[in-house]
């Protein structure tokens, strides 16, 4: 199990690659895409459904036995962008010596020292003319080789880094790509490995999204191969648990709901963003298309549960005050119930205890998670959507150390835990 996820998180750099993976798991197994341009016609018990939104959020559908008015849903939610940085227009920037480093800007909050002197790549999509203005085409785009590194300054030029120094996004974050040999690559070396990866002419690129990522593969380590490490655990081991859940349960009354939203990591407030309404509206869709009206739309709402799956913060061994005294969850402990007491997070008492129940009854542990009361905490999915969904939720995830690193570690048993625990929800 631990061997498809990290196949997973190597495969899936950035969000557009993982919504692909996503979609093609979707495919094998039966599910059919859907075109929200599209009429939906008559959606029957037992219709696998998916659609996607910007190429980077995917919503997966699996009809219940009864309609949606009177079973509700049964929803897992998470994310899957992560904190990285993202290329700009115009990157290049030639230097002295004919070194060529490319212009960023950083994408959600990164432990920024973590990216330094690894070996990088770069993965997104790139749009090309397609037949009218209205119409270009996307080719998604990963290069599977090391290409870039964002490098150091040397200790002998800065005595206190160990001390900790600020780094300037800007100024130290910037990527080296490589060296002009000839006149011809000036100002064109990034373009010519986008025309050579994806066998296409320069004067077809209109435009791209592009990232940077770690290219060393996901890994176990530990003296029992416990731990488990890779960039992008959270959100995308998430993401995976619950389609392996979705995929290995079994049909029920109720409708199953995978949505991996997009944009978590810098607000949610985007077309493809779980702000969105988009979700509401396919969910309104699949009740009309089942006979129903808006009144059974509302009837499925006030019968649904939500399970909000963004990886919680594992007790650090060297960092133990930091942690609430009494609610700090271990690597290899279970999925994590999260509280807030500002209502950042969706759970509360009667949602808690569903989930805990869940846990119980596929014999899987559970642990809960408060912030220490005097360190601010994030916050995540849940209650973005309940604005647009008044759900019932909790919100959850595993335990992971060093979250927003460019690399992070979670625990092997928890992952099994995790998909156990969905599975049984979801059936």
């Amino acid at each position: 199990m631990i061997k498809r996820l990290m196949n997973f998180l190597d495969a899936s750099p950035v969000n557009f690659l993982a919504v692909k993976n996503i979609a093609d798991e979707l495919e094998k197994a039966g599910f059919r895409q859907v075109n929200p341009k599209e009429p939906l016609n008559t959606v029957n018990e037992g219709d696998k459904l998916y659609v996607t939104k910007n190429d980077s959020s995917i919503y997966a559908f699996h009809v219940g036995t009864k309609p949606l008015a009177d079973a509700g849903f049964h929803m897992i939610c998470a994310h899957c962008d992560s904190p990285t940085f993202r290329i700009k227009p115009n990157a290049e920037m030639t230097c002295e010596g004919g070194i060529v480093k490319l212009n960023t800007e950083v994408y959600g909050g990164p432990i920024m020292s973590t990216w330094f002197d690894r070996p990088l790549t770069i993965a997104g999509r790139v749009i090309v003319r397609g037949e009218d203005a209205m119409s270009p085409k996307t080719l998604l785009l990963h290069v599977k080789r090391p290409l870039l590194q964002i490098s150091n300054l040397a200790i002998h030029f800065n005595r206190q880094v160990n001390d900790g120094v600020k780094l300037s996004k800007q100024k130290d974050m910037l990527p080296l790509l490589g060296m002009v040999t000839n006149e011809m690559e000036r100002g064109n070396m990034l373009m010519n490995v986008i025309c050579d990866e994806l066998n296409i002419n320069q004067e077809e690129i209109l435009d791209f999204d592009l990232y940077l990522a770690d290219t060393a593969p996901a890994c176990t380590f530990g003296i029992h191969n416990e731990f488990v490490s890779s960039g992008r655990l959270d959100d995308l081991s998430m993401c995976y648990a619950g389609l392996e859940a979705m995929l290995a349960s079994r049909e029920s009354e109720a409708t199953k709901v995978l949505a991996i939203f997009d944009n978590e990591e810098t607000g949610s407030q985007t077309k493809q963003g779980a702000g969105s309404p988009f979700l509401a509206s396919m969910l309104q869709r699949i009740c009309m298309a089942q006979g129903g009206n808006a009144e059974s739309f509302y009837q499925a709402i006030e019968r649904a549960f939500m399970i909000s799956a963004d990886n919680a913060h594992a007790w650090h061994p060297n960092y133990g005050e930091k942690y609430d005294p009494t609610n700090h969850p271990m690597l290899g402990g279970g999925p994590v119930i999260k509280f807030n007491a500002s209502q950042k997070y969706a759970s509360d008492a009667v949602s808690a205890a569903v989930f805990a129940e869940i846990c119980r009854e596929a014999n899987v542990p559970c642990q809960r998670f408060v912030n220490h009361s005097d360190v601010a905490g994030g916050s995540t999915l849940g209650n973005i959507l309940a604005s647009s969904l008044p759900l019932r939720g909790v919100d959850m995830g595993n335990a992971i150390l060093a979250m927003h690193s460019c690399r992070e570690t979670g625990s092997v048993a928890d992952h099994e835990y995790c998909v156990k625990a969905f599975t049984k929800f979801f059936s």
